[in-house]
């Protein structure tokens, strides 16, 4: 056993750098999820098809997806103060058009003009943490922000409820603009200046596009196949797979790639990646699920099943921080994986729920789900940040952005999936409310049990990477892999 050391404070300056981080993470996982439950209202507004009025949520997600490497690399270039703010008044200024767009096709592009800041938000957010705070406090002020953005996607639903039912669905998008305001001036005034790592790069353009249309096409083929449209879905799944090879030969060749493909060689690196996705995977596809049963299995009002998706981000909150601060001291690999057992564990029992389960399980469930996630994740942003050269961590940070969205669109889509191999066709021909309650909770216990596997897979890959940390230095994390 070694000997611990008590974990460092951060001093109110680092604290406040971090709450303003933080902040913007919220806002950017809050505008991925938000729109969700207003798409009908919009639908109704515009007097479109909801198939066009997805692509209110559809066209955030795939500029999101697809241009976080770009933004961590010109953030790398041009400074990541700078680039943040400039991310910050993109997404500020696009929310103020959602707000007063006068057609869905206007509210569409306005949409992606609010993502292209959003990536920059989501992209910057890890990498100004370990840039601007030392590697004593980095754990715990990687939970914060880890608890914010979990926090911004668990209450999208909730307050886009709330303020649709109670004024309109564009104060969805007006909500953002004093919130944008503050946090742009409190950005100005407490983010301190700082050179950047990599002033002579280059943006790698051909790379940009490459990675744009490979992931905008997977996102694409992935909500085709979640509409049912299996044969448009596979037509774009195999484009996305054509210009990945392009892109994994192109950043082969470039002199100044957006992603270093050798630090894949190192098998942490590579593992702790898929970690992340298979983890997100996990929350997803839970609370995609989660509302069905409790709405149409359990008949609870939208409001009741609302209050109960909560406990998931409560347990985030709760473990989050004390993960990030723990993991300072006693190194990532432990935290990492108890929180995917105890992951493992929740679905487990979310798996067993019944017709005749009492709501109050759900919830309790949820609850340890949510606190399983809080465990595992801001070590392992941590651990990934921490083995990444200072000229590659805002490429990292920008992959686990990456990966995280990629991990959401797959819990939908692969949770639907196997609930449609689970009950076959009708599924796809009929709506949910149509199918009789105890036919549907064997289906949800399934995509719930395939979400655990997968969790399981997760911590299999852990036990594959080997640490050597050195905690009593009182360095917070040590770590060299092999």
């Amino acid at each position: 056993m070694f000997e611990q050391s008590n974990p460092v404070k951060m001093t109110g300056k680092e604290l406040a750098i971090v709450l303003v981080i933080a902040l913007g993470s919220f806002m950017a996982g809050l505008d991925a999820t938000i729109v969700n439950i207003a798409l009908p209202s919009i639908a109704k507004a515009f007097s479109v098809p909801t198939v066009v009025a997805s692509w209110v949520l559809n066209a955030y997600l795939i500029i999101l997806v697809s241009l976080l490497l770009a933004a961590a690399k010109i953030g790398d270039i041009k400074g990541y103060k700078k680039i943040f703010l400039i991310g910050f008044a993109i997404f500020t200024a696009g929310s103020a058009l959602c707000g007063i767009a006068p057609s869905v096709e206007s509210l569409i592009v306005f949409r992606m003009v609010q993502a292209v800041g959003g990536a920059v938000i989501a992209a910057l957010g890890s990498v100004m943490v370990t840039s601007y705070l030392g590697k004593q406090v980095l754990g715990q002020a990687l939970g914060l922000v880890a608890m914010f953005t979990m926090l911004g996607v668990a209450l999208g639903p909730v307050i886009g409820g709330f303020l649709t039912s109670a004024f309109s669905w564009r104060f969805i998008f007006l909500v953002n603009i004093p919130v944008g305001i503050i946090a742009l001036l409190a950005g100005v005034s407490m983010i301190p200046p700082k050179n950047p790592v990599s002033p002579g790069s280059r943006l790698d353009l051909a790379g940009v596009v490459l990675v744009f249309v490979a992931l905008s096409t997977l996102v694409t083929g992935l909500n085709n196949l979640q509409g049912g449209e299996v044969g448009n879905g596979g037509i774009f799944l195999l484009i996305a797979i054509v210009f990945l090879v392009l892109f994994y030969l192109r950043e082969k060749r470039a002199e100044e790639p957006l992603i270093t493909l050798s630090l894949f060689r190192n098998t942490a690196y590579s593992f702790q990646n898929i970690a992340i996705m298979l983890l997100q995977v996990g929350l997803a596809g839970v609370m995609f699920l989660m509302p069905f049963y409790l709405e149409i299995v359990k008949e609870l009002p939208t409001g009741t099943s609302g209050a109960i998706l909560l406990a998931l981000p409560v347990g985030n909150i709760l473990t989050g921080p004390i993960a990030g601060k723990i993991s300072d001291v006693i190194g990532t690999k432990k935290p990492i994986m108890l929180g995917f057992i105890v992951m493992v564990i929740a679905l487990f029992l979310l798996s067993t729920l019944s017709v005749r389960s009492h709501t109050g399980e759900a919830g309790f469930y949820l609850f340890i789900l949510g606190a399983g996630a809080g465990i595992a994740y801001a070590p392992l942003n941590s651990a990934l940040m921490g083995v990444s050269p200072e000229t590659g961590r805002g490429m990292t940070s920008g992959l686990i952005k990456m990966m995280t969205n990629l991990g959401s669109t797959l819990g939908i889509t692969l949770t639907l999936l196997v609930m449609t191999i689970s009950l076959g066709p009708k599924l796809a021909h009929v709506s949910a409310h149509l199918i009789r309650p105890p036919e549907l909770v064997t289906a949800f216990d399934s995509a719930f049990l395939f979400c655990m596997a997968l969790q399981v897979v997760a911590l299999v890959l852990m036990l594959g990477v080997k640490t050597h940390e050195n905690p009593s230095k009182g360095e917070g994390e040590s770590l060299k892999y092999t």
